[in-house]
């Protein structure tokens, strides 16, 4: 069975689920790359599961796209997320005749298979956005979290639209939380004027507050921030963290728990591609803050 050095992929998530005693791994499959398919192109994605966290079976195809559905290729940054008793997969997509979305895919059991659960994503169509993640605010209300493109709007933002009750509907239109270059420690990257938004991932502190993590880059080099809106509502405001919290060229960080009630920094370490594995680095909560160790 692989350990996480012998698992190729980006953007790694992990859901715990106590009732299998099991941690699910989901992540962007660069292995199916590896294995043949051209660049880029989206074929199908996997699950991977432990008890352990420290050797993984799989993976096991859990999502092969329908012939109607609209996404091609760039099958990106997979989440999973369990809510009202079904099992979701949220990935962006894309294709080319449409910008790239993020599509929620539903399932009854945790290996799926998944379907999606409407023709559209809920993502505006007319917008290049990415990197979706489920919040469930105070209320029990669900939200998607997402970025608008860098390579649209220049300056990426992270946004947030409120979901109907079942998922399938933006209900309102998004509002933006934040810009990359609010924050300090964020370098233009890949050009001049140009500043990443990546990977939001939400986390209720003891406090009450909301913090979020989100990736950029700093010094040239991939890197993990903290935003925290003290009002703990997701609509903010957003208070930027002065320095990164990891920024050794990894990220897309997700803030997962595991199944003995601990908390895991999931990412991918270095960016550059083919190299880039899993990494999950143990979170600690002090004094409403996230820090690593």
């Amino acid at each position: 069975m692989p350990t996480l050095p012998e698992i190729h992929i980006r953007d790694p998530f992990i859901l715990a689920v106590p009732e299998h005693q099991r941690h699910y791994l989901i992540g962007t499959p660069s292995y199916r790359t590896m294995a043949g398919a051209v660049s880029g192109q989206g074929s199908a994605l996997d699950l991977f599961h432990s008890p352990s966290l420290e050797t993984w079976e799989g993976p096991i195809t859990v999502f092969e796209p329908p012939a109607e559905f609209w996404g091609t290729h760039d099958f990106w940054a997979p989440e999973l997320h369990h809510f009202q008793d079904r099992f979701l997969i949220l990935c962006s997509f894309k294709a080319p005749n449409a910008r790239r979305g993020t599509h929620i895919l539903v399932a009854d059991d945790v290996l799926g298979p998944y379907q999606p659960l409407t023709a559209e994503p809920p993502t505006p169509r007319e917008w290049e956005c990415l990197d979706g993640t489920l919040h469930v605010d105070e209320h029990g209300a669900p939200w998607m979290v997402f970025c608008h493109e860098w390579v649209q709007v220049g300056d990426g933002k992270i946004c947030a639209v409120k979901l109907s009750d079942d998922l399938a509907r933006a209900e309102g239109e998004p509002t933006v939380l934040f810009s990359a270059s609010e924050a300090p420690w964020v370098e233009a990257y890949p050009k001049p004027g140009c500043f990443v938004t990546d990977g939001p991932s939400l986390y209720r502190a003891s406090d009450g507050a909301l913090l979020m993590a989100w990736s950029s880059f700093c010094g040239g080099r991939y890197a993990v921030g903290v935003a925290r809106a003290a009002s703990g509502s997701v609509l903010g405001p957003w208070e930027q963290g002065p320095e990164p919290l990891y920024d050794d060229d990894g990220g897309h960080g997700s803030i997962c728990r595991t199944l003995d009630g601990g908390l895991v920094l999931a990412l991918h370490r270095p960016n550059k591609a083919p190299d880039e594995r899993p990494l999950l680095l143990p979170l600690q909560e002090r004094h409403g803050a996230l820090v690593i160790g």
